[in-house]
C-alpha cells in the first residue's frame, strides 16, 4: 500500500520519533511511504538528523509551522497538490497542526479531483493519531475552544481515530466529546527496545562526565524546556527534598540533572539560582543518547501538565529505572494500579503517581524512592518487564499495518 504520513515538525520529542519509525519499518514490509512534514521554529531542537540516520528523507513544506498563520492556507493547499501526484491509499497525520491541514487538504482530495467531479472519488482513507492533546495547558480558553471545535469538525472526515493510551481514548472522546466510539483505535506507541539491552555497562559513561560518584544519586527529568512539562514544579519540588533532606539529617548527596532544551532554559537557570539549587542542578540540553543518559539516572520524574503517553518513562522503564509522574493523560496507563498511598503520592504498581501541581507531596514521593531501596528495585522490574511485554517496535509496525488493511479492505 501507498502511504502518506504528516507532521507539522520533527522537533526534539516522541511524535517525531514515532513517524519515523512507522515510516522506516513499513518501509521495511514492503509498503511505500511518503513523509511529510514542517520546518522547527528558532528555539527548538531539530530531529531531521533522527530521520536521515533510518534512511528517511522527508519532503519538507516550509509554510506548515507550529502557529497558526496565512501559510496554513499554502500548506495545505502543498498538501493537496501532493496526494494528487502520489495518489495515497492511506493518509496518516499526526499531532494537532498537521491533521487539520491534512485532513483539509484530504477533503479538497475527495472532492475536488477531477474524477471526484465525476463521480469516482479517490480510494483513500484517512487516519489521526493524537500524541497528546491541546484541549487544556496550552493555550488561552477562547483559543481552546476554537482548537476543539475545529477537531470535532476534523474528526467526521476521518476514518479513524488512533489514541496511544485508553485513559486518553477516555480523555479526548468521553471528555472532549471528539469523534464516535467506533471510530476510535488504542494503539500504544512502540520503539526499538533492543537499544536499551544491558544498559548496566553503560552506566558510568555520564556520571563521569558530571563527575558523579556511586554513592551519588541522580534525579532527572527528561524534555522539552516548555511551559507544559512544567519543569518549574521540578526545580521546585528538588528545593523543597533539600530541605526534607536536611530536615532529617540524612547523609546523602543528591543532584538533579535536566536532560533537554528549549526556550525557557535561561528562565529556568534563574529559577535554579533563586532556589539555591545551581550547585545540585546540571542542564545537560539535548541529548542524542538515550541509551547512556537513562542508565546514569536513579530515579526518572516527569511533572507535565498534560501528556499522551510520555516516551520519557516508556524509555526509563526499559532502562530498569524507577519513575515518579503526575497524574496527567497516559501516565496512569503506565504505571497501573494503585497498590499503596504514601503522603499525598499514590504507590502504584510500576511508578509512583502525583496530582498535576502537587509540590510538596512529589517531593516527599521523591524522599520515598529515595530511603526505599526495596521499592525502587520492585518498582524498576515490574516497569521493565511492563514495557518489554507491551512497548515493542514489532508490535506497532503490525497494529498499525493491521488498522490499514482492514481500512483498504472495508
Amino acid at each position: 500500500m501507498k502511504i502518506l504520513r504528516v507532521i507539522a515538525r520533527l522537533n526534539v520529542g516522541g511524535p517525531a520519533r514515532h513517524v519515523v519509525w512507522l515510516s522506516e519499518g513499513l518501509k521495511s514490509m514492503g509498503h511505500e511511504t511518503v513523509l511529510v512534514t514542517g520546518v522547527v521554529p528558532a528555539g527548538e531542537d531539530d530531529m531531521n538528523y533522527f530521520a536521515e540516520a533510518a534512511g528517511i528523507k522527508p519532503i519538507t513544506i516550509p509554510e506548515m509551522s507550529r502557529e497558526l498563520s496565512l501559510g496554513d492556507l499554502l500548506a495545505a493547499w502543498k498538501i493537496y497538490r501532493l496526494m494528487l501526484r502520489e495518489r495515497p491509499e492511506i493518509v496518516h497525520t499526526h499531532t494537532a497542526k498537521a491533521g487539520a491541514l491534512g485532513r483539509l487538504a484530504g477533503l479538497m482530495y475527495r472532492w475536488l479531483t477531477p474524477s471526484a467531479l465525476t463521480g469516482r472519488r479517490p480510494r483513500c482513507h484517512f487516519v489521526h493519531t493524537f500524541h497528546g492533546h491541546v484541549f487544556h495547558s496550552y493555550y488561552s480558553p477562547a483559543k481552546t475552544k476554537m482548537f476543539l471545535a475545529i477537531e470535532r469538525l476534523l474528526a467526521r472526515a476521518t476514518d479513524r481515530i488512533v489514541v496511544v493510551s485508553e485513559q486518553q481514548r477516555r480523555e479526548i472522546h468521553e471528555n472532549f466529546r471528539v469523534g464516535r466510539g467506533d471510530q476510535f483505535e488504542v494503539i500504544p506507541l512502540g520503539l526499538d527496545l533492543d537499544a536499551f539491552s544491558d544498559w548496566k555497562s553503560r552506566r558510568s559513561r555520564v556520571r563521569a562526565e558530571m563527575d558523579a560518584t556511586d554513592s551519588d544519586t541522580l534525579i532527572g527529568i527528561v524534555g522539552r524546556l516548555t511551559e507544559v512539562k512544567n519543569h518549574e514544579m521540578f526545580l521546585h519540588a528538588a528545593a523543597r527534598m533539600k530541605a526534607l533532606i536536611a530536615a532529617q539529617s540524612l547523609r546523602t548527596r543528591v543532584r538533579f540533572v535536566i536532560v533537554g532544551d528549549g526556550r525557557l532554559r535561561v528562565s529556568l537557570e534563574s529559577k535554579a539560582r533563586e532556589l539555591g539549587l545551581m550547585e545540585h542542578v546540571a542542564f545537560l540540553g539535548t541529548r542524542n543518547d538515550p541509551e547512556n543518559f537513562y542508565p546514569a539516572l536513579d530515579i526518572v520524574a516527569l511533572t507535565s501538565l498534560n501528556e499522551g503517553t510520555p516516551l520519557t518513562l516508556i524509555e526509563a522503564m526499559a532502562n530498569e529505572r524507577p519513575v515518579i509522574a503526575t497524574a496527567v493523560g497516559g501516565v496512569a496507563d503506565l504505571l497501573g494500579p494503585s497498590t499503596s498511598d504514601g503522603d499525598g503520592y499514590t504507590i502504584c504498581e510500576r511508578g509512583i503517581s502525583v496530582k498535576s501541581g502537587d509540590v510538596e507531596s512529589f517531593a516527599r514521593g521523591l524522599l520515598c524512592l529515595l530511603q526505599d531501596h526495596a521499592l525502587r528495585t520492585r518498582l524498576s522490574a515490574a516497569g521493565k518487564d511492563f514495557v518489554n511485554a507491551n512497548y515493542g517496535k514489532a508490535r506497532l509496525l503490525q497494529d498499525i499495518s493491521n488498522l490499514y488493511a482492514r481500512l483498504l479492505a472495508a
